[in-house]
């Protein structure tokens, strides 16, 4: 690819983009030199001859960029300041420096207007991360942090995106680190993206087609300030929804040290998990920064052009995000660096989708209102290198908005926090759940039928990294937080979470018989909804936070996974792989389409799906306990029907069946290999009625006469 840049004299000179790979930059400052550089595209980009440096910034007076010899050096070997006749092209800034190589450290500082009360917050004395920067290396919080010049391109050795349709899906949410950290973990690399790859075969072992990543876009890891109350430990921001660099995979997650390997190996875990025929969607953070309200660090957007980056009001930081500050996601050019970053994760590193934190922000104006019309959401929707994308919105935020249900139209599928609410409270036992039970198993029409969207934009989950995880719910009434240092007042309070009789961990066998049970339905639950299925990485293995849920600021035994407990819980694991085999299995359980309880098959009287109760009445939805059953009469499914037995309650129910030669599939209250059965060898149910134990789900399925396809 070839580029004319202009010099000073009006010559011109051609330059030819060429690839490198882990250059050691030569420190030759006294061969710089500095000619005009570009408008865009925005950050570094290297040449043969050189770099281009281009970044923006609409309200300073003077840029300087900075090399620096190494990453602990706090003052640069060689800075230049740019010439605003020159080097400006309007809010753009721009020179290319011939001399400079691939790994160059870099930095840039900025002189403006100091007016607080109208936004601006300039200093010419802080040295700024560039916002479009690819890679960067040091420590944030002790002012090592630098930025590198990458070359953007890697052989990806005919890397094929696995293309999976929505309704497809299996989603495993996991934190890189967190995932194999532990020593349990048995790899060569704990705690890295190297490491992540090594365990890949867990995931394949488990069914999972999609891995969802915690942030991992380089952010602000220790900020807290404070420690744990019970441990001494020093507390991080170990989940990493603290942002500071939207374009750059995290250093801290790299197994080599050295550079830049880091951006190798994160696109070695794309290529490998693509490899392994599973998407990678990525949770990204654009409604806040690390740099958080008037009390914070200045450390990039701030001191560039705080007024156009951020929601103020009298410069003051709106704080819909709960994290001191809110990004200003509809200003036009925030709005054209936030595409430029989804593009450039989708084009140059592979990522198959995108979950949205705190999604809601994205649709307010810069004013902090809502907007139906969110120019930033529909533009996500419709950009055409996004266009095969997952996009998945976290559909609310910290400053009141709630849009499950109604977020952004049918490109957009949606974590449903419905969905686990609600399914949660019918498990608990809570009374007059019923009806609103079987509308999330269904696919939440409630919700999304009304705008013509379908199951598939449903993200089905019970647990997930915020808050408690499979087994904690079920062996906690309240939250334990203690460890967070926040006096136990972090959190949510309302977690629809039940003890099964003991708070906390037991040897009582009355007690761990009945959360197997349950655990056990919950998971059942989940893999028989309409919807996408998400799972949270580690319930597979029964990992506990002991009560913590809101593990934020773990970085320990806490939050990271326990290989060693897999063995010990290896009946959850297999009913994990069960249930997801069983959902591939059945086309009934991945139709795109709400079932309407009425007949699909010409000349029959059998509707696609009916609600029964226990007796075989039809259900009753003023009946104040969870006892349901449903049955299933898909032509999709290959001519096999499914009857599902609920029971909520603590006590056995004898659930009478309808005419049919039914074989049992699941009980979730069995053990030993009891529990799932492949079709070829169920055994036949050879009564009418079959007993669900309290806290379980039974499973049937038939052959329907004259419906096969």
């Amino acid at each position: 690819m070839l580029h004319v840049i202009a010099r000073a004299d009006n010559d011109s000179v051609i330059i030819e983009e060429k690839s490198f790979f882990h250059m050691k930059p030569e420190l030759n400052a006294a061969d710089y030199q500095v000619i005009p550089g570009r408008p865009y595209p925005s950050g570094p980009v290297v040449y043969d001859q050189g770099v281009r440096f281009t970044i923006f910034s609409r309200h300073a007076h003077r840029v300087w960029i900075a090399l620096f010899d190494s990453v602990e050096a706090r003052e640069p070997y060689w800075e230049y300041e740019f010439d605003p006749r020159r080097h400006r092209v309007g809010d753009m800034w721009s020179v290319f420096v011939s001399g400079v190589k691939e790994g160059a450290y870099f930095l840039y500082r900025m002189d403006g207007p100091w007016a607080p009360e109208k936004g601006h917050r300039f200093r010419s004395d802080v040295y700024l991360l560039d916002p479009y920067a690819k890679a960067f290396v040091g420590d944030i919080h002790q002012g090592t942090m630098k930025c590198v010049v990458v070359n953007d391109r890697m052989d990806w050795h005919d890397d094929r995106r696995p293309g999976i349709p929505m309704k497809d899906l299996v989603i495993y949410e996991a934190h890189v680190k967190g995932f194999t950290r532990h020593a349990s973990s048995g790899v060569s690399a704990p705690g890295t993206y190297r490491g992540f790859i090594e365990q890949i075969p867990h995931l394949q072992a488990l069914g999972v087609n999609a891995v969802e990543l915690l942030p991992v876009q380089e952010f602000g890891e220790t900020l807290l300030g404070s420690c744990s109350m019970q441990t001494g430990q020093e507390l991080v921001n170990y989940w990493g929804y603290s942002n500071i660099g939207f374009f750059a995979p995290s250093c801290r997650y790299a197994a080599q040290a050295n550079c830049f390997e880091h951006l190798d190996e994160f696109r070695e875990l794309v290529r490998a998990l693509h490899d392994a025929g599973m998407e990678i969607i990525l949770d990204v953070v654009f409604n806040h920064t690390s740099e958080g309200d008037e009390r914070g660090p200045t450390l990039s957007f701030k001191g560039i052009d705080n007024v156009v980056y951020y929601l103020l009001d009298h410069g003051s930081y709106l704080n819909y995000s709960g994290c001191g500050n809110t990004v200003n996601c509809n200003h036009p050019l925030v709005k054209d660096f936030i595409l430029d970053c989804l593009r450039y994760w989708v084009a140059v590193m592979h990522i198959d989708g995108f979950r949205f934190d705190l999604a809601s922000i994205l649709g307010r104006d810069q004013q902090g209102n809502i907007r139906e019309d969110a120019p930033l959401i529909a533009r996500i929707a419709e950009d055409p290198v996004l266009r095969g994308t997952k996009l998945i919105a976290e559909a609310w935020d910290a400053g009141g908005a709630y849009q499950v249900g109604h977020f952004g139209g049918v490109r957009w599928a949606e974590w449903n926090g419905k969905y686990r609410d609600d399914v949660r409270r019918f498990w608990r036992g809570d009374a007059g759940q019923k009806g609103v039970f079987a509308t999330r198993l269904l696919g939440s029409a409630d919700l999304y039928q009304h705008n013509g969207r379908s199951p598939e934009h449903s993200i089905n989950f019970i647990t997930c990294h915020d808050g408690f995880t499979l087994h904690d719910l079920v062996s906690y009434n309240r939250k334990h937080n203690e460890a967070n240092g926040e006096g136990n007042r972090d959190g949510a309070d309302d977690n629809f979470s039940w003890n099964s009789g003991i708070e906390g961990e037991t040897d009582d066998p009355a007690v761990l018989d009945l959360r197997r049970r349950a655990k056990k339905s919950l998971v059942a639950t989940l893999f028989l909804s309409l919807g996408v299925p998400m799972m949270l990485g580690g319930d597979e293995m029964g990992r506990t936070q002991k009560g913590n849920n809101n593990a934020y600021c773990q970085d320990n035994g806490i939050s990271w996974f326990d290989w060693s407990q897999l063995e010990a819980n290896g009946e959850i694991f297999q009913f994990y792989k069960s249930m997801i085999a069983f959902r591939y299995e059945n086309k009934a359980l991945r139709r795109n389409r709400y079932y309407l309880g009425v007949s699909m098959v010409p000349h029959a009287d059998t509707p696609d799906l009916a609600w029964y109760e226990a007796d075989g009445s039809s259900a009753d939805w003023h009946q104040e306990e969870g006892i349901l059953a449903c049955r299933i009469y898909p032509c999709e499914n290959q001519g096999i029907g499914l009857y599902l037995c609920f029971n909520a309650t603590n006590r056995p129910v004898r659930f009478v069946l309808p005419a049919g030669a039914w074989r049992l599939r699941i009980d979730s209250s069995a053990c030993g290999g009891l529990d799932y059965f492949e079709r070829a060898t169920a055994p036949a149910v050879d009564q009418a009625v079959v007993e669900v134990s309290g806290k379980s789900v039974v499973v049937l399925e038939s052959p329907v006469m004259g419906i096969s396809r």
